[in-house]
């Protein structure tokens, strides 16, 4: 019977230069019932908020010299619903988290996600942290016991 020699071969990338998607952090949203519903390659504290109900907006499509946000959304479809706002009424299609369907995203056009210009993540509805209830998930009841107590 003939030897049977194997050599391997190490390859290290010491000396290369790190590539834009190795030094990226992609950061990890959960449910309050600690279901995984979206990676975003940045923090959701650092995006701009709507003015009318306070969500975090996230951009979908590059536009002039705005560039969309790199993330996966881990939700389900629902039906649409219609929302009174000053001045008239928006429609929304709405995801749910699919493990206890709480709401914690919207978007002005039909699913699928992306499919508009921004997603809209509900104040409150996610964490960073598996399990846990993210500090402004009841800052609108706050609001409403003091309102009522005054």
């Amino acid at each position: 019977m003939p030897k049977v020699v194997s050599r391997s071969a190490v390859s290290s990338s010491t000396d290369a230069r790190p590539t834009p998607s190795s030094t990226a952090a992609l950061r990890v949203y959960y449910c309050i019932c600690g279901e995984f519903i979206l990676v975003i390659d940045k923090s959701l504290a650092s995006l701009p908020r709507r003015q009318t109900d306070n969500a975090t907006v996230i951009r979908c499509h590059d536009s002039g010299d705005a560039k969309a946000r790199i993330f996966k959304l881990n939700a389900v479809a629902k039906d649409p619903i219609l929302v009174e706002r000053q001045g008239g009424h928006e429609k929304q299609y709405r995801f749910h988290c699919p493990r206890c369907a709480l709401p914690v995203a919207y978007q002005p056009t039909p699913p699928p996600a992306k499919s508009g210009p921004f997603l809209y993540v509900l104040k409150g509805a996610l964490s960073q942290i598996q399990g846990q209830v993210p500090p402004d998930a009841f800052d609108d009841e706050k609001l409403l016991s003091e309102n009522n107590i005054a």
